[in-house]
């Protein structure tokens, strides 16, 4: 295909050899053809250096490309697929130590074991993330090589950084989890746990130095123009660029997320495949663990993405009108119900739960009108602003804009929404938090009505600068999400403080049943883990496609076949199929994961533990 282009567009510059009029001069074409091979071969044992000069004078092939689904598509499932695990392989550590840390101390081995089961999963994974991450390079490589010698001319040395600190993640990783039972006791274990921060310390910065990579694709420095040489590009302003720290923390959190989600998923298909209680009651708590961080994570995440949006705007207006008004305004519509359903399905999952804390069915009749302010929520931050209409619809809503989309439709209602849906998840989590205990301090039934105040003057800070949204200019409205977001944020850290400390040494009003949970809860666990995995795609998708026809926003100009920033019919196949082969692979690991070691009974001589919490040990003598 190639070649045949080369040649059309030869003719059409008048360059292609005219047709020989004669058969004389093809009959004397193999005698030339000898002739010249015989010079070439003099050429090369005489003059070698300039032979090799005459072949590196030649220029450089820009675009290869892959069989039967196309260079791009190659190219973006290999970075998709290899994205995934590598936010898998950097989130679960961080709540693996976190756990650990917990184990340590709070002097509470089922901590530790649950912290050593998540790292368990880890070991494939990682080897996984390194497949993909080559597969990759090599199409990197090949079928985009002009590109990637940019990046690699610029980038070289953080890319040897970068492979040196791979090194180092992979010793860490192998000795942090082969010296688990060595180094179980006294100062060891401290030691054992430094690995483990060790650990997340080196994965952390082997993010950062990619992040630094594809965020210069968006907003590489103003130093960097078309006519500027890479090589006069300063490595530091090329790395720190206007959108790198929003992608570094926006990444952090949603792998943590993402981490929570899988290691929550394996825990529910362990449960479903449970032979006895007490490896139900061992995978009901790793589930409702992983859940946890996976929406505690959540809530924090739109905040995080707020600042890299606002970012883009401020980087290039242009980009940023793409990305939310542009062609892929309905884009976030997709995105806005696949978030709706993480904070439907995560909800859901704490109020089945509840059925097994006993004193929790005094906040049942409450889940109810969580559920309305959740379900009102995602339809209005589900309502596009515009719709595809021809004339007669067009003049049927009077306008360009149906009444109802354009007061929906926006970003103050948007906003609104998205944190007011935050504080009923928060609040959910506290129903269920509490629902067990019986505070003891004098001073409960006062730090519950403060607790209710802030929540209160919290949903009305939102709601207030909401609908004084409509009133204001853009730019003043956009300013009105930072207040939003810090009556929000102020009323999590503030409530959770005083929950803290109003529980200490309160009564437990029954033991948790773990394991006693429907095993449609467990599926809820799966939507999670699905839904998130489709929006992380989403996510990417968006984030390249702003950049349209350029490899380096306006420095490195897309001219191959593939230029135009494809449709989201397109773009959602595509994504599926990354998805499905993630998914594919994690089950494999989950299968793994089922033929090691088991949970069974503590010993007799084992600590005690807390109320409803499983004595569980895997075998083999952990």
């Amino acid at each position: 295909m190639i070649g045949s282009t080369l040649t059309r567009r030869g003719a059409l510059d008048g360059n292609a050899p005219a047709a020989a009029p004669t058969a004389a001069p093809a009959a004397a074409a193999p005698a030339a053809a000898t002739l010249a091979a015989a010079l070439a071969l003099v050429l090369a044992l005489l003059c070698p250096d300039a032979l090799w000069a005459q072949a590196t004078a030649a220029a450089p092939r820009e675009y290869g490309d892959f069989p039967w689904i196309g260079g791009r598509a190659a190219v973006w499932i290999a970075a998709q697929v290899h994205l995934m695990f590598a936010a898998f392989v950097l989130g679960v550590p961080m709540f693996a130590v976190v756990m650990e840390a917990v184990g340590i101390f709070g002097k509470d081995e089922k901590y530790d074991r649950l912290a050593k089961e998540f790292t368990r999963l880890l070991l494939v994974a990682y080897s996984a993330t390194a497949i993909w991450g080559a597969v990759l390079v090599f199409f990197l490589s090949t079928i985009f090589p002009r590109f990637w010698a940019h990046l690699t001319e610029i980038f070289e040395v953080s890319m040897w950084v970068y492979v040196g600190l791979f090194f180092l993640e992979s010793f860490t990783l192998y000795v942090y989890y082969y010296g688990w039972e060595r180094w179980k006791k006294g100062r060891a274990k401290l030691g054992h746990w430094g690995l483990g921060v060790l650990l997340n310390l080196w994965g952390t910065s082997v993010m950062f130095i990619a992040d630094s990579w594809l965020s210069y694709m968006i907003s590489p420095p103003a130093e960097v123009t078309p006519d500027t040489s890479p090589a006069m590009v300063r490595t530091w302003s090329a790395i720190a660029n206007a959108t790198w720290m929003p992608i570094n923390l926006h990444r952090l959190i949603a792998n943590v997320v993402f981490g929570g989600s899988v290691v929550a998923a394996y825990a529910a298909y362990r449960f479903l495949m449970a032979k006895s209680d007490e490896e139900r009651a061992h995978y009901d708590w790793m589930g409702y663990v992983g859940n946890l961080i996976a929406i505690g994570a959540l809530i924090l995440l739109p905040f995080a993405g707020y600042w890299l949006g606002r970012e883009i705007y401020e980087y290039n207006q242009q980009m940023g009108i793409t990305m939310m008004g542009g062609f892929m305004s309905w884009l976030w519509i997709i995105q806005a119900f696949l978030i709706g359903v993480l904070f439907l399905a995560g909800n859901y999952y704490l109020w089945v739960g509840m059925g097994r804390i006993p004193g929790a069915e005094r906040f049942a009749p409450y889940t109810r009108w969580l559920l309305l302010v959740l379900v009102a929520g995602v339809i209005v931050w589900a309502t596009p602003h515009t719709m595809i209409a021809n004339r007669n619809e067009l003049a049927a809503m009077g306008g360009t804009h149906h009444p109802f989309l354009g007061v929906l439709g926006v970003m103050s209602a948007k906003n609104t929404a998205v944190n007011l849906m935050i504080l009923t998840t928060f609040l959910s989590f506290l129903l269920y938090r509490r629902a067990n205990k019986r505070p003891t301090v004098p001073w409960a039934r006062t730090a519950t009505w403060v607790q209710g105040v802030l929540f209160a003057a919290s949903a009305a800070v939102v709601l207030f600068y909401g609908v004084y949204g409509y009133f204001v200019s853009a730019i003043v409205r956009i300013g009105f999400s930072v207040y939003q977001v810090l009556a929000v944020l102020a009323t999590i850290v503030s409530v959770m403080v005083i929950d803290v400390l109003m529980l200490r040494g309160a009564e437990s009003r029954g033991a948790i049943r773990w394991g006693q949970m429907p095993e449609r809860s467990q599926y809820a666990l799966f939507v999670l883990v699905v839904t998130f995995t489709w929006l992380m795609g989403l996510m990417g998708f968006a984030r390249s496609g702003i950049r349209q026809h350029w490899h380096i926003w306006e420095v490195m100009r897309d001219t191959s076949p593939w230029a135009a920033t494809p449709a989201l019919g397109y773009a959602a196949r595509v994504i599926s199929a990354c998805v499905l082969i993630f998914l594919g692979l994690i089950a494999f690991v989950f299968w793994l994961g089922g033929l090691m070691e088991r949970p069974a009974p503590v010993p007799a001589a084992a600590p005690e533990r807390e109320p409803g919490e499983p004595r569980l040990v895997p075998a083999g003598g952990d």
